[in-house]
């Protein structure tokens, strides 16, 4: 149950930020919906095609397709209120890299690989819809700038797999996981952190 809401709960984070660019962008109703799904589903995806897993999720079960569905509608109806709110698109981005980077790492460990390569699947899954959504929308993926973003999945990854032989509720190490990313991702962005500048250094 724990792993099918942490689904649920990040597709919909990831449609609801793509509905939020493709608007910002001023795309119709189809483009709405294309980025919104891409950026849904397109590191599910990638993730599953790497590892064998076909037809991909959500072409085995319709209710994600579904799911995007009404969030999309729910976003668009209400994109006045969601962007109200200060950082909607930061918010809703950084809760769904911390729910499907868990996700990854659960799928990689479900086909046997190994702790790095299950970061490196839930780094993929969390990553790389909006990657997609990025390139869609014309602009450099935040996953190639100098903002902790990638960085915070592996983090949280490495907590999670630190927790997981502990004796404790099986539940705590996947919760401790999102927390770290989440964390980490707002923290960040809060006081400014980012990776080191080699141009600057380089005097490029």
């Amino acid at each position: 149950m724990l792993y099918y809401t942490i689904d649920i709960l990040g597709t919909v984070a990831f449609a609801i930020s793509g509905v939020l660019v493709a608007m910002d962008k001023k795309l119709d109703v189809f483009g709405v919906f294309i980025i919104a799904f891409v950026t849904a589903v397109g590191g599910g995806t990638l993730r599953d095609v790497l590892i064998g897993n076909t037809p991909v999720m959500w072409m085995r079960e319709t209710i994600y397709v579904m799911v995007i569905a009404l969030t999309i509608v729910f976003a668009i109806l209400f994109v006045n209120q969601l962007k109200y709110f200060r950082k909607t698109l930061f918010l809703f981005d950084t809760i769904g890299i911390g729910l499907f980077t868990m996700l990854g790492i659960e799928k990689g460990l479900a086909v046997s690989l190994s702790p790095i390569i299950c970061i490196a699947l839930g780094t993929i899954t969390a990553c790389f819809g909006g990657v997609i959504r990025d390139i869609l929308c014309n602009e450099i993926p935040v996953i190639f700038r100098r903002e902790i973003y990638a960085t915070a999945c592996i983090l949280g990854g490495c907590g999670y797999f630190l927790v997981k032989p502990l004796p404790i509720d099986g539940t705590f190490p996947y919760l401790l996981g999102i927390f770290i990313i989440i964390t980490t991702r707002i923290l960040a962005v809060r006081f400014k952190i980012a990776l080191p500048n080699i141009y600057r250094k380089k005097g490029l």
